[in-house]
């Protein structure tokens, strides 16, 4: 379907456990290599700002220069020196975003660039080789360890992903001398550029999707646009297997639909989130901390209350894990299982959890239960998560999740009714929402008449069963002529 935001789910076990949305209107700048100039630098926080040319300044830690990165003194030594040691203000410098700018804060920066393919990545200036940890045995590390060493030639760095494993050589041979080519030919430009400036835009959706997945155990790929069908041809052409798992969507229904994934989309903007044994979670974010909370909800269990919790907790901790990849949650993570009484039984559930998280594409890092018996953990932030991507703020409650009872409205609204007692006009009209009305005045506006003779003037009401709630009006003071003739302009609209 030819709309301007493009989306890939990405499905396991028949439940989706990942969603990338790409949208022109927005100018997604992640993995965007640009030439800066350095604006501040200030030692107190160990970090400078740069200038890339866009609305916010982007911001660069000491660690992440790469002057600093490039180092040779003892690590110990150079950790205590400043970062006005290693670049002033007014320097240009190569930098890449890593995270994108969220609220008032502007993008995170590296200076050590890289370009990452399908079996690994490319540094140009990284000086060192780093192997996955996720390879099965420490043998197989070492063995590519050596070979990245063996093909890498001054300062270029080589990250070996964990797709190579068990695979010859020469399958990263192509992509590593690709990628040397493409650094080579936009530096040749992009060095003659004055800051800031863009060296590098990142590929789009159906590049990185090639590039960043494991294809090994994938089944079907469904396309349903016809341009990005013929690329992914492309790009699958070396891979035959793929390239017959790939398919042209062609029915009206919308992809999403059709598969049952927009239902799923949907699901996962809730707060409460049911399992399939009856049980429940409850999942808060905020800016800086997630709190998920576990509950039995309709389960019961069918033997004694340990067994419940157990396979309760159990089963929200596979959940929450692919909650976590589906929402992008990142940041703090709280969770709140269902109290565990023997050490056996958390230790089991965190197993449970962190082999789920093994899925997860997404740096995670599970710290453990604390002494009350919540789960701490950290989720890499690199984008916007779903919920900001795909909602906004609430005008009537501004986020917070509540309004005020029609109670609480209804006595505010007294409260600043008495702050017009005894004044000069004759009348006043009163929008208010209907429910609000009721509670104020009375089902038959009993108090509406010793309200009005305590407070001296007329009070006309105009109940809007459309207003939003906490909204309210004094729409007019004055005469009573024109108080009514107020009042029937409003209920003729």
């Amino acid at each position: 379907m030819a709309t301007r935001e493009r989306r890939a789910a990405i499905v396991e076990n028949d439940r989706v456990v990942e969603l990338m949305v790409e949208r022109t209107l927005e100018n997604r700048i992640v993995s965007n290599v640009y030439r800066g100039r350095v604006v501040n630098v200030l030692p107190g926080m160990q970090a400078a700002f740069v200038d890339i040319g866009r609305e916010k300044n982007g911001f660069l830690y000491r660690d992440d220069l790469l002057s600093f990165h490039l180092s040779n003194e003892d690590e110990e030594k150079k950790k205590e020196r400043s970062i006005s040691e290693f670049v002033k203000q007014g320097e240009e410098l190569l930098v890449q975003v890593t995270k994108e700018g969220f609220g008032s804060k502007g993008p995170r920066l590296t200076g050590v660039v890289s370009f990452p393919g399908q079996f690994l990545v490319y540094m140009p200036e990284g000086d060192y080789v780093g192997v996955s940890r996720r390879f099965s045995n420490e043998a197989e590390r070492e063995r590519w360890r050596d070979i990245a060493e063996g093909i890498i030639e001054g300062n270029e760095g080589l990250i070996i992903r964990t797709s190579c494993e068990g695979k010859q050589a020469e399958v990263i041979t192509q992509e590593f001398h690709f990628l040397r080519k493409l650094w080579k030919e936009l530096w040749k430009e992009g060095k003659t550029k004055k800051a800031p400036a863009l060296i590098h835009q990142d590929s789009g959706l159906i590049e990185r999707i090639v590039r960043d997945f494991s294809f090994a155990d994938i089944d079907k790929m469904v396309v349903d646009r016809l341009d990005d069908y013929q690329v992914l041809k492309e790009l699958l052409e070396p891979f035959p297997k793929l390239a017959d798992s790939l398919s042209l969507y062609r029915e009206k229904e919308n992809i999403f639909s059709a598969y049952g994934i927009e239902k799923e989309l949907e699901r996962a903007l809730r707060r409460q989130i049911w399992l399939k044994n009856g049980a429940y979670l409850m999942i808060d974010q905020t800016e800086a901390l997630t709190v998920i909370d576990v509950n039995t909800g309709k389960f019961t269990g069918k033997t004694n209350l340990h067994d419940t919790v157990r396979k309760t907790n159990s089963e929200a901790a596979k959940e929450i894990a692919r909650q976590l990849r589906l929402r992008d949650i990142s940041g703090i993570i709280v969770i709140d299982f269902i109290d565990m009484k023997r050490a056996e039984d958390r230790e089991y559930v965190q197993n449970v959890f962190e082999k789920a998280l093994k899925h997860d594409r997404t740096k995670t890092n599970v710290l453990g239960m604390t002494g009350l018996g919540l789960l701490e953990m950290t989720r890499k932030k690199v984008r916007q998560n779903l919920q900001s991507s795909l909602s906004k703020t609430c005008p009537t409650c501004s986020g917070k999740g509540v309004v005020l009872s029609d109670e609480a409205q209804a006595f505010k609204i007294e409260r600043q009714l008495w702050e017009y007692r005894g004044m000069d006009e004759e009348a006043l009209v009163l929008e208010l929402p209907a429910p609000v009305s009721t509670v104020l005045f009375g089902q038959k506006g009993e108090h509406l008449k010793r309200l009005e003779e305590a407070l001296g003037f007329r009070i006309l009401v105009y109940p809007n069963k459309r207003l939003q709630e906490e909204k309210f009006s004094f729409r007019y003071i004055g005469t009573l002529d024109e108080a009514i003739a107020r009042l029937e302009r409003l209920k003729q609209k």
